[in-house]
């Protein structure tokens, strides 16, 4: 294998790592995104967290950049700014809004 060769799989290989992240990113979004949508909008702001409303449409513009931009295109920082606006959510908000009405993701059967 020549050094042309090697340098067109590793750019093939960098190529589908990115789209792997970009579509976790989105699905990450997209979860994050239903999550909110079907929660009670006062289990926010009893949680000490931003609306209901704001929540929904950061992530609605969460979705729509992992899903338009890559990580490794021109609008890549705003693909950084939806898979952490998503991250947010997932890590601080979700388990707050869940432990507030009582519900676990991952319940314990016992």
């Amino acid at each position: 294998m020549d050094a042309v060769d090697f340098l067109t799989v590793m750019g093939y290989g960098q190529s589908l790592v990115f789209l792997l992240i970009q579509v976790a990113a989105f699905l990450a979004s997209l979860t994050a995104l239903i999550h909110a949508a079907i929660q009670r909008p006062d289990a926010f702001t009893a949680v000490d967290r931003q609306t209901k409303v704001i929540w929904v449409s950061i992530l609605t513009a969460a979705s729509v950049f992992t899903l338009f931009f890559s990580i490794s295109s021109a609008g890549s920082i705003l693909a950084i700014a939806g898979i952490v606006a998503a991250l947010v959510y997932l890590v601080d908000v979700r388990p707050r809004v869940d432990s507030i009405q009582g519900r676990s993701w991952f319940r314990k059967h016992g």
